[in-house]
Protein backbone atom coordinates (compact mmCIF):
# COMPACT_ATOMS: atom_id res chain seq x y z
CA UNK A 1 0.00 0.00 0.00
CA UNK A 2 0.92 3.42 -0.70
CA UNK A 3 1.72 6.31 2.32
CA UNK A 4 -1.30 8.03 3.05
CA UNK A 5 0.51 11.19 3.15
CA UNK A 6 1.49 10.50 -0.60
CA UNK A 7 -2.21 9.69 -1.53
CA UNK A 8 -4.60 11.47 -3.98
CA UNK A 9 -8.77 11.23 -3.50
CA UNK A 10 -10.72 8.45 -5.96
CA UNK A 11 -14.38 9.36 -5.74
CA UNK A 12 -17.41 7.69 -6.94
CA UNK A 13 -20.74 9.29 -7.11
CA UNK A 14 -24.05 7.13 -6.54
CA UNK A 15 -28.11 8.27 -5.40
CA UNK A 16 -26.69 11.37 -4.55
CA UNK A 17 -24.07 10.13 -1.97
CA UNK A 18 -20.14 10.51 -2.25
CA UNK A 19 -17.56 8.27 -1.42
CA UNK A 20 -13.98 8.58 -1.61
CA UNK A 21 -10.93 6.51 -0.89
CA UNK A 22 -6.93 7.64 -1.00
CA UNK A 23 -5.24 5.75 -3.50
CA UNK A 24 -1.94 6.15 -5.35
CA UNK A 25 -2.21 8.18 -8.49
CA UNK A 26 -0.36 5.43 -11.45
CA UNK A 27 -1.34 2.71 -9.55
CA UNK A 28 -4.51 3.11 -9.45
CA UNK A 29 -4.53 4.11 -12.94
CA UNK A 30 -3.18 1.07 -13.46
CA UNK A 31 -5.39 -1.32 -11.78
CA UNK A 32 -8.43 0.77 -13.56
CA UNK A 33 -6.72 -0.51 -16.90
CA UNK A 34 -6.65 -4.21 -15.72
CA UNK A 35 -3.15 -4.32 -14.16
CA UNK A 36 -1.83 -4.42 -10.80
CA UNK A 37 -3.68 -5.41 -8.05
CA UNK A 38 -5.91 -3.52 -5.63
CA UNK A 39 -3.73 -3.58 -2.76
CA UNK A 40 -0.76 -1.83 -4.25
CA UNK A 41 -3.58 0.87 -5.25
CA UNK A 42 -4.95 1.62 -1.93
CA UNK A 43 -3.53 3.41 0.64
CA UNK A 44 -5.74 2.57 3.00
CA UNK A 45 -9.19 0.75 2.55
CA UNK A 46 -11.18 2.84 4.61
CA UNK A 47 -13.90 4.43 2.71
CA UNK A 48 -15.33 7.89 3.70
CA UNK A 49 -18.12 10.29 2.76
CA UNK A 50 -15.84 12.83 2.88
CA UNK A 51 -11.86 12.25 3.30
CA UNK A 52 -10.83 16.06 3.70
CA UNK A 53 -13.57 16.01 6.88
CA UNK A 54 -12.35 12.17 8.30
CA UNK A 55 -16.14 11.37 8.13
CA UNK A 56 -16.40 7.38 7.02
CA UNK A 57 -19.18 5.97 5.66
CA UNK A 58 -21.33 4.01 7.55
CA UNK A 59 -21.69 0.21 7.01
CA UNK A 60 -25.57 0.71 6.63
CA UNK A 61 -25.18 3.43 3.98
CA UNK A 62 -22.54 1.29 1.88
CA UNK A 63 -24.95 -1.80 1.79
CA UNK A 64 -27.42 0.66 0.68
CA UNK A 65 -25.73 1.93 -2.58
CA UNK A 66 -23.50 -0.78 -3.05
CA UNK A 67 -25.10 -4.36 -1.99
CA UNK A 68 -22.29 -4.90 -0.18
CA UNK A 69 -19.64 -3.81 3.07
CA UNK A 70 -17.44 -5.50 1.26
CA UNK A 71 -14.42 -2.45 1.45
CA UNK A 72 -12.73 -4.36 -1.24
CA UNK A 73 -15.28 -5.09 -3.93
CA UNK A 74 -16.69 -1.15 -2.77
CA UNK A 75 -13.11 0.26 -3.60
CA UNK A 76 -12.68 -1.29 -6.70
CA UNK A 77 -15.51 0.00 -7.98
CA UNK A 78 -14.87 3.37 -6.65
CA UNK A 79 -11.72 2.99 -8.47
CA UNK A 80 -12.72 1.49 -11.78
CA UNK A 81 -16.26 3.79 -12.27
CA UNK A 82 -15.13 6.90 -10.22
CA UNK A 83 -12.81 9.98 -10.46
CA UNK A 84 -9.07 10.01 -9.41
CA UNK A 85 -7.49 12.98 -8.88
CA UNK A 86 -4.80 13.52 -11.03
CA UNK A 87 -1.69 14.76 -9.45
CA UNK A 88 -0.26 17.61 -11.62
CA UNK A 89 2.92 15.84 -12.44
CA UNK A 90 0.74 12.83 -13.56
CA UNK A 91 -1.60 15.44 -15.71
CA UNK A 92 1.66 16.53 -17.55
CA UNK A 93 2.70 13.27 -18.53
CA UNK A 94 -0.56 11.99 -19.66
CA UNK A 95 -0.68 14.87 -21.86
CA UNK A 96 2.59 14.61 -23.06
CA UNK A 97 2.50 11.10 -23.85
CA UNK A 98 -1.22 11.86 -26.09
CA UNK A 99 0.26 14.38 -27.35
CA UNK A 100 3.12 12.00 -28.75
CA UNK A 101 0.35 9.61 -29.70
CA UNK A 102 -1.37 12.62 -32.13
CA UNK A 103 2.23 13.15 -33.93
CA UNK A 104 2.39 9.49 -34.41
CA UNK A 105 -0.97 9.28 -35.90
CA UNK A 106 -0.32 12.32 -38.64
CA UNK A 107 3.22 11.26 -39.54
CA UNK A 108 1.85 7.60 -39.96
CA UNK A 109 -0.78 8.51 -42.40
CA UNK A 110 0.00 12.21 -43.22
CA UNK A 111 1.96 13.11 -46.33
CA UNK A 112 3.14 17.26 -47.22
CA UNK A 113 0.71 17.71 -49.52
CA UNK A 114 2.68 20.39 -51.74
CA UNK A 115 5.39 17.32 -52.41
CA UNK A 116 3.80 13.68 -51.65
CA UNK A 117 6.87 13.26 -49.10
CA UNK A 118 6.13 12.31 -45.10
CA UNK A 119 6.22 15.29 -42.83
CA UNK A 120 8.76 14.25 -39.85
CA UNK A 121 7.87 13.65 -35.85
CA UNK A 122 9.65 16.75 -35.43
CA UNK A 123 8.36 19.22 -38.06
CA UNK A 124 4.45 18.17 -36.72
CA UNK A 125 5.85 18.99 -33.33
CA UNK A 126 7.06 22.11 -34.12
CA UNK A 127 3.37 23.20 -35.99
CA UNK A 128 1.69 22.17 -33.22
CA UNK A 129 4.09 24.37 -30.67
CA UNK A 130 3.80 27.15 -33.81
CA UNK A 131 -0.37 27.04 -33.73
CA UNK A 132 -0.86 26.64 -30.04
CA UNK A 133 -2.54 23.28 -29.92
CA UNK A 134 -3.98 21.89 -26.87
CA UNK A 135 -4.17 18.13 -26.30
CA UNK A 136 -6.86 17.15 -24.30
CA UNK A 137 -5.51 14.10 -22.18
CA UNK A 138 -8.52 12.65 -21.39
CA UNK A 139 -9.69 12.17 -25.17
CA UNK A 140 -8.41 9.73 -27.24
CA UNK A 141 -5.59 11.02 -29.97
CA UNK A 142 -7.69 9.31 -32.79
CA UNK A 143 -10.72 11.61 -31.47
CA UNK A 144 -8.57 14.68 -31.49
CA UNK A 145 -6.62 14.16 -34.83
CA UNK A 146 -8.91 16.04 -37.69
CA UNK A 147 -9.20 19.18 -34.96
CA UNK A 148 -5.46 19.10 -35.23
CA UNK A 149 -5.07 18.95 -38.65
CA UNK A 150 -7.45 21.71 -38.86
CA UNK A 151 -5.27 23.89 -36.74
CA UNK A 152 -1.92 23.12 -38.04
CA UNK A 153 -3.01 22.98 -42.02
CA UNK A 154 -2.55 27.10 -42.51
CA UNK A 155 1.08 25.82 -41.16
CA UNK A 156 2.12 22.40 -42.27
CA UNK A 157 0.58 21.24 -46.01
CA UNK A 158 -0.64 18.30 -45.16
CA UNK A 159 -3.10 15.61 -46.36
CA UNK A 160 -3.74 12.08 -45.38
CA UNK A 161 -3.81 9.34 -48.20
CA UNK A 162 -3.27 5.53 -47.94
CA UNK A 163 -1.24 3.85 -50.78
CA UNK A 164 -1.14 0.58 -52.52
CA UNK A 165 2.07 -0.91 -53.37
CA UNK A 166 2.41 -3.91 -55.37
CA UNK A 167 5.75 -6.42 -53.67
CA UNK A 168 7.47 -8.85 -55.10
CA UNK A 169 9.38 -10.99 -53.09
CA UNK A 170 12.48 -13.51 -53.78
CA UNK A 171 11.23 -16.59 -52.21
CA UNK A 172 14.53 -17.03 -49.95
CA UNK A 173 13.45 -13.97 -48.17
CA UNK A 174 9.24 -13.96 -48.55
CA UNK A 175 8.66 -15.90 -45.42
CA UNK A 176 10.77 -13.84 -43.02
CA UNK A 177 9.05 -10.61 -44.71
CA UNK A 178 5.71 -11.22 -44.08
CA UNK A 179 5.80 -10.06 -40.92
CA UNK A 180 6.70 -6.67 -42.09
CA UNK A 181 3.97 -6.85 -44.62
CA UNK A 182 1.12 -7.14 -42.00
CA UNK A 183 3.06 -5.00 -39.47
CA UNK A 184 2.97 -2.06 -41.70
CA UNK A 185 -0.04 -2.76 -43.42
CA UNK A 186 -2.77 -4.59 -45.19
CA UNK A 187 -2.27 -7.29 -47.60
CA UNK A 188 -5.01 -6.92 -50.18
CA UNK A 189 -4.18 -9.71 -52.39
CA UNK A 190 -0.91 -12.43 -52.98
CA UNK A 191 0.06 -15.60 -54.67
CA UNK A 192 3.38 -17.50 -54.90
CA UNK A 193 4.77 -18.11 -58.65
CA UNK A 194 6.11 -20.87 -60.09
CA UNK A 195 9.65 -19.40 -59.27
CA UNK A 196 8.96 -19.68 -55.29
CA UNK A 197 9.08 -15.95 -55.62
CA UNK A 198 5.65 -14.33 -53.88
CA UNK A 199 3.98 -11.01 -55.33
CA UNK A 200 1.42 -9.36 -53.69
CA UNK A 201 -0.33 -6.05 -53.15
CA UNK A 202 -0.14 -4.40 -49.43
CA UNK A 203 -2.17 -0.93 -48.63
CA UNK A 204 0.01 0.89 -46.22
CA UNK A 205 -0.71 4.55 -44.79
CA UNK A 206 1.35 7.14 -47.18
CA UNK A 207 3.61 8.36 -44.14
CA UNK A 208 5.28 5.30 -43.79
CA UNK A 209 6.16 4.40 -47.25
CA UNK A 210 9.96 5.08 -46.79
CA UNK A 211 10.28 3.46 -43.73
CA UNK A 212 8.39 0.13 -45.46
CA UNK A 213 10.48 0.14 -47.94
CA UNK A 214 13.92 0.49 -45.71
CA UNK A 215 12.72 -2.41 -43.65
CA UNK A 216 12.34 -4.74 -46.39
CA UNK A 217 15.53 -3.90 -48.42
CA UNK A 218 17.54 -4.18 -45.24
CA UNK A 219 15.69 -7.43 -44.51
CA UNK A 220 16.29 -8.85 -48.45
CA UNK A 221 19.28 -7.01 -49.00
CA UNK A 222 17.68 -5.35 -51.74
CA UNK A 223 15.86 -8.65 -53.56
CA UNK A 224 12.99 -6.62 -53.54
CA UNK A 225 10.61 -4.32 -55.97
CA UNK A 226 8.40 -2.36 -55.11
CA UNK A 227 5.70 -0.04 -56.97
CA UNK A 228 3.36 2.22 -56.71
CA UNK A 229 -0.49 0.79 -57.83
CA UNK A 230 -2.64 3.32 -56.63
CA UNK A 231 -3.35 6.11 -54.15
CA UNK A 232 -6.05 7.30 -52.49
Amino acid sequence: MVDVDKAIIARLKREGETFEILVDCDKALEFRSGKGSLDDALATYDIFKDVKKGEHASENELKKIFGTDDAGVICEQIIKKGEIQLTKEHMSKLRAEKRKQVIAIIHRNGIDSKTGLPHPPQRIENALEEARVNIDMFKSAEAQVQDVLEKIRPILPIRFEVREIAVKLDGNYAGKSYPILKKYGKILKEEWQNDGSWVGVVKIPAGIQDEFFSQLNNLTHGNVETKLVRSK
